[in-house]
């Protein structure tokens, strides 16, 4: 099982192209999603440059938040509602920016906010050549 999400985690859909040089070491978060551990994203950033690919930054930040006491399962679940929410299911990784846990006339929550990023081998976001990669990922990912 994957550790609990913390701010600079990257989450990675499930079938996402990637380039064969990036050692990414990764571990099942929620369904369809995996938790990267060896890389932030400062270095997956880095390590996708080196590899010729990109690493889209999206401007937007995506929040949720969800009341419960156990902060594992609630912090997962306010990941999941964080993707739930993102404006475009063609984005296939989620940068973690904050989470805190919090409590409010002692009900305790947890706020997750995150950024949509996206890998691709092309410069040019959401290039056409890769429309059939994306829907075979979106598939692999049911």
């Amino acid at each position: 099982m994957a550790e609990n999400a913390r701010a600079g985690m990257i989450l990675i859909k499930e079938g996402t192209p990637l380039p064969e040089s990036l050692q990414l070491e990764s571990d099942p978060y929620l369904k369809g999603w995996r938790l990267v551990k060896n890389l932030g994203s400062s270095g997956m950033d880095r390590k996708l440059c080196e590899a010729g690919w990109t690493f889209f930054h999206m401007a937007g930040e995506v929040k949720a938040i969800v009341f419960g006491s156990d902060s594992e399962k609630t912090t997962r679940r306010a990941v999941k509602k964080v993707i739930a929410n993102m404006k475009s299911d063609r984005f296939n990784c989620l940068e973690i920016s904050q989470v805190a846990a919090k409590g409010f006339l002692g009900l305790p929550y947890v706020t997750v906010s995150a950024y949509p990023r996206h890998i691709q081998e092309s410069m040019f976001l959401f290039h056409a050549k890769r429309l059939a990669e994306w829907d075979r990922a979106k598939l692999a990912a049911i």
